[in-house]
């Protein structure tokens, strides 16, 4: 009985040490990793804008660019209304940086004459002739992300260190919600007073991810 006991302990660590190596050769995705997969590519508020009235139909598109840098990825955003896709409202360029083992920064950039790059994300290689010196950091409106719960990336902009003049405002403040196949993106203006002057009042503008 007692060798049967050895022998079935000898079995038991050979298979906690198999099924160890094996996690240990396909180690999760780091928090980067993911920031940058799943905000890349369409996404739609079409589904949003249908059931609430209040919400317009956005299109979001997201292509990296400048892919043989080793500074951490670089995004080109553009977002338009579904009936002047080809006249964006918001052009930006976002430098995602791993913080920490568990933080992501999303440092977003301006770009001059922005209108020039309008559907460069069907075609990235027209940012190979610029290099982000060229670039304006919108400094106080990083984006921090972060795990959250069922399996999504959480964060935003910290205080009231993003400035912003649109419609009255002195600072605007961002929050995000990631996750596989949809981005949730809620912006918002606010006066000296803390009042809200632009952007969504209900919640964030849902964001759902399209061939």
């Amino acid at each position: 009985m007692k060798q049967d006991r050895i022998a079935a302990a000898i079995v038991l660590a050979a298979l906690v040490a198999a099924l160890t190596a094996g996690c240990a050769g396909e180690p999760e995705p780091s928090v980067l990793d993911d920031a940058l997969a799943w905000m890349t590519g369409s996404f739609s508020s079409a589904e949003q804008a249908l059931a609430d009235t209040s919400y317009y139909d956005i299109r979001l598109e997201v292509a990296p660019i400048w892919p043989d840098r080793d500074d951490g990825p670089w995004l080109y955003v553009e977002q338009a209304v579904a009936t002047s896709l080809d006249r964006p409202y918001r052009q930006r360029v976002y430098h995602l940086v791993a913080e920490t083992e568990t933080v992501v920064r999303s440092e977003i950039y301006t770009l001059r004459r922005p209108m020039r790059f309008a559907g460069a994300h069907e075609d990235p290689e027209r940012f190979a002739t610029m290099s982000p010196d060229s670039l304006t950091h919108r400094a106080g409106c990083d984006v921090l992300l972060r795990r959250g719960d069922e399996g999504t990336l959480v964060g935003g902009t910290r205080g009231q260190g993003c400035t912003s003049t649109i419609e009255g405002a002195t600072y605007a403040t961002s929050e995000i919600t990631l996750s596989a196949g949809r981005l949730v993106s809620w912006d918002c203006g606010f006066d000296d007073s803390g009042a809200q002057v632009w952007g969504a009042e209900k919640g964030g503008y849902v964001f759902v991810r399209v061939p």
